[in-house]
């Protein structure tokens, strides 16, 4: 049964973990040019090592049968999710590709909740992921043109699917009663496995270098570890479709810390962009805090 009390603390946790999330971009503009690919599969590595040492401290739950469906299409999602988006930005470009990417996620995820726990997005979710989305394709625009691949789009919507899967996943499995730091360890600890092969096979000499290995440990732990663990605190609170929706304010992080810390002049498009974004998580957030208690759900 969810409540009521905690959904204002959990969204707070859901956009504390996109803020993370939009460290990424910065931290490897800052770090030393290294393959993208091999970039991610190091950066799922380290956090999965992170949240494996946080599930050892910390986690005290009984031993609890999990189920193999759900664990192993988080894993896959995540897995999914770096190769796929890697892939996306490769072929069509990065404003193509990550606002088919990130618009696409909520999307996806409110549809397969739908059919899951057959409970229908509301107005307000429907209202704030379109605003959201569409200043999340102001900001793309704002970014330069890019020439539209098919490919390229179908590897990004890959992306947005297997965000989506991680997510409802990963809901599914903290319903079920595991750890916030169990379902994470579980899923990128799987996931980095799934990775190995492109660490193996990737040109990681950028690792050895003091910016190299300082941009690892960042990715792995801020954008990674951290967020991932208050993501799934939220998660725990809220529909799956709500939190795909929050995370948006990624961008909106990225596009400000671009500002602040390289010196990125952002133009007219890209303010508004982030107007807009704030706009969507602003209806997602407010009605249902003036309205009364919705009636008490029971995640399947």
């Amino acid at each position: 049964m969810w409540n009521n009390r905690r959904i204002p603390a959990a969204r707070l946790n859901v956009l504390l973990a996109a803020l993370c999330f939009g460290t990424t971009g910065t931290a490897q503009a800052l770090g030393p040019d290294a393959s993208a690919v091999t970039v991610g599969a190091a950066r799922i590595a380290v956090g999965a090592v992170l949240l494996l040492l946080v599930r050892r401290a910390v986690a005290r739950e009984p031993a609890a049968r999990w189920a193999r469906g759900p664990a192993a299409v988080a894993a896959l999602g995540v897995a999914g999710y770096q190769l796929c988006f890697f892939a996306a930005v490769k072929d069509t470009g990065v404003a193509v590709g990550t606002v088919v990417a990130l618009g696409s996620a909520p999307a996806l995820a409110g549809a397969g909740g739908w059919l899951l726990d057959r409970r229908p997005p509301g107005r307000a979710w429907l209202a704030a992921t379109t605003l959201a989305c569409a200043g999340v394709a102001l900001l793309a625009l704002a970014g330069g043109g890019s020439q539209v691949s098919a490919p390229g789009v179908a590897l990004a919507v890959g992306a947005g699917a297997s965000y989506a899967l991680f997510t409802l996943a990963a809901k599914r499995l903290l319903d079920a009663g595991h750890a916030v730091e169990s379902v994470m360890a579980c899923a990128f600890g799987w996931g980095a496995v799934l990775l190995v092969p492109v660490l193996v096979l990737g040109d990681l000499s950028w690792v050895a270098s003091a910016g190299g290995a300082a941009m690892a440990l960042w990715l792995g732990a801020i954008p990674t570890a951290v967020a991932y663990l208050l993501f799934a605190r939220g998660l725990r609170h809220l529909p799956a479709s709500e939190v795909a929706t929050l995370t948006l304010g990624e961008p909106v992080t990225a596009a400000v810390l671009g500002a602040v810390v390289l010196g990125e002049r952002p133009g007219a498009l890209a303010v508004a962009g982030i107007l807009v974004i704030l706009g969507g998580l602003a209806v997602l957030a407010l009605p249902r805090a003036r309205t009364a208690p919705a009636p008490a759900e029971v995640p399947v």
